[in-house]
């Protein structure tokens, strides 16, 4: 039994000691070097093997996505980076990576309260490793997004530098707040723009209320109006093939009925891992049809579905998307993770490190209908999701982007890691974010080198690209 009288009292000092100790063995100054690949390195081969086990019929679409321009295959590329990132000086500073948390992996969407909330929104890649590592791709995806808006080195850096600074001050303040300040800190966008709209250019703060509309227009109605179409059996999801297949159109007339009843199983298995709420709600909407959807960029030809359903009648449809998950592409530097499930570590990853998910994520495993074990996360297909259109930022913008989303990496890694002792880790001087921009600036360099590889691959007929 414990003595209750005598229970230490919590302290953050041995934390900062952890921190400080760990400048001895990874200089924040060593984070700069981009470390040498291993001879024969190929970075086409890393994306041809991670198909392995997709849909070989989509792989053409991820190809033809990631070589339209840098900043694409870039975001495709995370197996790439996790290697180049795996190979250089490494803290052991833990924290719950996203994984892949580049600039496009970040937006907008509706908390169950329904007020619109910044985070990060991607975590198939997320596993536990050091944190520098999710800074890293951070940074990296911000030189490369400034070189594509032709943007001077000089600007590129400037922008590396907005958001890892502000990793750093935001890091240090989660510190000294208490651990429920921590935990519930969010970033209510509509908020913010109350507050500091005023501090932003017209042209930011135009940009910003478009975002902020475009999420409140995705909702449920308004993707039900863009991807059903009524016919005479019913509301029916519409075929824009390859992007989106309805399971009439995907399979043989025969099994069609097998195939929506797996879907509907995986449906019934996931809502044994929502809270009891959640599974009396969802037990509201009748399952009336699915399809294959492509999504992303770097998720291009794993599994996907889209699921209609339906409330009230037909004017009360909801969308779920039941994605496959499979291992991260840090499981192989960074071990495995403590989940038996894949899908299990995504739908955790997110919960640990977002200040508000999806109130309908949960998962399930299965094996599909040749035997194949197969696992899945669940969630709302749009739920006032929306990102931000890179492509058209100024320089000012992009700073003032990339400075949100480093605050936005900062409170996740607070949550789920030892706060203390990153905070002292970086300390109060600017070296973390030197070393940050030089690697990112390095950085830009390896990732055009490799989107040409990729581009002559192509060319060559090495592998096949579509851009459907």
């Amino acid at each position: 039994m414990v003595n209750v009288e005598s229970a230490p009292i919590p302290s953050p000092d041995p934390s900062r000691i952890v921190g400080r100790a760990q400048r001895e063995s990874v200089p924040r100054t060593a984070h700069a070097d981009l470390a040498d690949r291993p001879v024969g390195f190929d970075p086409v081969q890393v994306l041809i093997d991670q198909g392995a086990g997709r849909v070989e019929e989509l792989l053409p679409v991820r190809y033809g996505r990631m070589a339209a321009d840098e900043f694409s295959f870039l975001r495709g590329a995370a197996a790439v980076m996790a290697a180049d990132i795996a190979n250089g000086p490494s803290t052991e500073l833990s924290v719950q990576l996203c994984g892949d948390a580049h600039l496009s992996n970040f937006g907008v969407f509706f908390s169950p309260e329904r007020r619109l909330v910044f985070d990060i929104n991607d975590f198939d890649e997320t596993h536990v490793g050091p944190f520098e590592w999710d800074v890293k791709r951070l940074a990296a995806s911000i030189a490369v997004a400034a070189e594509s808006l032709n943007l001077s080195k000089g600007q590129q850096e400037r922008a590396v530098f907005a958001a890892v600074a502000e990793y750093r001050s935001a890091i240090r303040l989660f510190s000294i707040a208490t651990t429920l300040d921590v935990w519930y800190a969010h970033l209510d966008l509509e908020r913010f723009m109350s507050t500091l709209g005023g501090s932003l250019s017209d042209e930011a703060a135009r940009r910003t209320e478009l975002m902020m509309q475009k999420a409140k227009g995705k909702g449920s109605k308004k993707a039900y109006d863009k991807l059903v179409r009524m016919t005479d059996a019913g509301p029916r999801i519409m075929a824009d093939p390859p992007l989106l297949v309805p399971l009439a159109e995907l399979v043989a007339p025969g099994e069609q009925v097998s195939v929506y009843e797996y879907l509907v199983g995986v449906l019934r298995g996931y809502e044994e891992t929502l809270p009891t709420d959640r599974q009396h709600l969802l037990g509201r909407f009748t399952p009336i049809d699915a399809a294959r959807k492509v999504v992303g960029v770097g998720s291009v030809g794993t599994r996907c579905f889209v699921l209609l359903m339906l409330g009230r009648d037909g004017d009360d449809p909801f969308f779920l998307q039941i994605k496959e998950a499979n291992a991260s592409v840090l499981e192989q530097y960074l071990g495995p993770t403590k989940f038996s499930s894949p899908g299990h570590r995504v739908v955790a990853g997110q919960q640990i490190t977002q200040a508000t998910s999806d109130p309908f994520l949960g998962w399930f495993d299965t094996p599909d209908l040749t035997g194949t074990e197969r696992h899945f996360y669940v969630r709302q297909l749009y739920d006032g999701k929306a990102s931000a259109d890179v492509a058209s930022f100024t320089p000012s913008m992009l700073r003032s982007y990339a400075a949100v989303c480093g605050w936005t990496l900062a409170r996740a890694h607070a949550r789920s890691g030892d706060r203390f002792a990153i905070a002292s880790y970086l300390g109060k001087t600017d070296a973390f974010e030197r070393s940050m921009a030089s690697f990112a600036l390095s950085y830009v360099a390896r990732n055009r080198g490799d989107h040409q590889a990729l581009v002559d691959a192509i060319a060559s007929g090495r592998v096949t690209a579509s851009t459907p």
